[in-house]
């Protein structure tokens, strides 16, 4: 059975606004459940581990989709949430793939967190698959390859738009615009309208633009898988 590590962030404050973030739930159930209804193992982790902040805005009711609903149902999905083991204590050789879901959050602690830098470098440098979506591929702008090259390097990406965040009304809140800063690390940003489905596969690296995008992506992960 092939194992795939989700690394969630640890951050729970979105800048100064004095609101609440975390992980979103659809970028995480989403591919949670696809993975493990197609027999894939699923181990949660998070950056500082603990329990990993939810995003409020992801429990709305207009945002439980089936698979959320389903998540939040579930104890033992629950549970692994309330106690991940952090990330600097997970070793690449246990996992087949590494997925960071997105959430505000990730835009804090998973560009400055080393020991996610080093998992998710090694992990490709190892031939694992590596994936994210949404805002999740803030935990790829400081991983490096072997060679010292930054894994986006001249790789095709999706990611959470300059567009999507000015829509959202945060992109003077943010510490960073996504978007800009992959293609200034030399990825080829494939962008798709505003909010709709875009799920990207360069070899063995898998990134999706949005929430919408969470399905889309789970099934690109298990096609690089396989």
């Amino acid at each position: 059975m092939k194992k795939v590590l989700f690394v969630l962030t640890s951050h729970a404050q979105l800048g100064d606004t004095g609101r609440q973030t975390g992980v979103y739930l659809e970028e995480l159930a989403v591919p949670y459940w696809y993975l493990l209804d197609h027999g894939y193992s699923v181990r949660l982790a998070s950056i500082a581990g603990g329990a990993a902040p939810i995003d409020p805005g992801s429990r709305e009711p207009s945002n439980l989709s089936p698979a959320v609903e389903r998540f939040l149902g579930d104890e033992k999905a629950m549970a692994a949430l309330r106690d991940t083991p952090a990330v600097d204590t997970c070793s690449v050789d246990d996992f087949d793939a590494v997925y960071l879901p997105g959430g505000h959050g990730t835009m804090w602690d998973l560009p400055s967190s080393v020991a996610l830098a080093r998992l998710v470098g090694s992990a490709f440098d190892a031939g694992r698959v590596v994936a994210a979506v949404c805002h999740g591929p803030a935990g790829l702008v400081s991983a490096s390859l072997a060679d010292g090259r930054p894994l986006v390097a001249g790789r095709r990406v999706a990611g959470f738009t300059d567009e999507e965040e000015a829509a959202v009304g945060l992109a003077d809140v943010v510490p960073f615009h996504l978007e800009q800063r992959l293609r200034e690390l030399g990825a080829e940003v494939v962008v798709a309208p505003a909010f709709t489905s875009n799920a990207v596969r360069d070899g063995r690296l898998v990134t999706g633009q949005n929430p919408q995008s969470s399905e889309a992506l789970a099934v690109q992960i298990v096609a690089a898988l396989q």
